[in-house]
């Protein structure tokens, strides 16, 4: 008697078929060619990856109050908080490397990465793609802002190639500048975590003397892999990189 497993996902039902001209006017159109790919990436992902979501968020009171100055000390390039967030992420990778990891495809060998490349999702007209900072913790804030801007303006104008958008230790992907307070983003196979960021928002805690201070939130949304990372060491994860934050003039050496 066969002991063979059926291909995975084999027996699920099938995709449901309409056709919905019947109940109104419709338009057929073909997923661009990137899109296509980047779904069955992200399926792939969804399916064989047990995500697990961890929300927090960061004070970034201080970083805002620094931006201003940051276009005088900076002329040359325009600094924004991703580049921040980037040296958050490497300075937390640094202190929990089981997140600078990747779990092979039989899920029995763990490989332990010593470089720090961080990953950018960028939204294109032909669909997202992650391109590849590498070596974020040898670059300085401003070289990272710089490197961005130039990872995302190819990535919008050109594409990237296969070769910037691998060899990843972990990926950002930011809805800052769009909206929202939180959401599930998808790992990015084969790192283990991917950090999502959305609109910062001033919110009222309690200071001295019972005092109201309004306070610079960004919310956080960590997905992790829970074959490798577990809840505690997420939550840890999420408060170093966020006490990094909390002291951006350190970024600036």
């Amino acid at each position: 008697m066969s002991t063979d497993k059926p291909p995975f996902g084999s027996t699920l039902p099938p995709w449901p078929e309409d056709d919905f001209s019947a109940y109104g006017p419709v338009e057929v159109v073909p997923l661009p060619r990137m899109q296509k790919l980047a779904a069955s990436f992200l399926t792939r992902n969804w399916l064989h990856i047990p995500h697990v979501t961890h929300h927090d968020d960061a004070d970034i009171t201080a970083l805002d109050a620094l931006r201003p100055s940051l276009a005088t000390r900076f002329p040359d390039v325009k600094i924004t908080p991703l580049a921040f967030i980037v040296k958050a992420v490497v300075a937390a990778l640094q202190k929990h490397p089981r997140f600078n990891a990747s779990l092979d495809a039989s899920g029995t060998k763990l490989t332990m990465k010593k470089y720090f490349n961080v990953g950018i999702a960028v939204d294109t007209p032909n669909g997202l793609l992650v391109g590849v900072l590498r070596d974020c913790d040898r670059k300085s804030v401003a070289e990272v802002a710089a490197a961005s801007a130039a990872l995302a303006a190819k990535a919008r104008e050109k594409g990237l190639t296969l070769a910037e958008m691998s060899g990843g230790s972990m990926t950002v992907s930011s809805l800052g500048g769009i909206g929202g307070t939180a959401f599930t983003p998808i790992i990015n196979a084969p790192e283990v975590a991917i950090l999502g960021v959305t609109k910062a928002e001033w919110k009222p805690t309690r200071g001295a003397n019972d005092a109201v201070e309004w306070r610079l939130k960004l919310p956080l949304s960590l997905s992790y892999d829970h074959r490798v990372i577990n809840g505690a060491d997420a939550a840890r994860f999420l408060r170093d990189f966020a006490a990094f934050l909390a002291e951006p003039e350190k970024a600036l050496g």
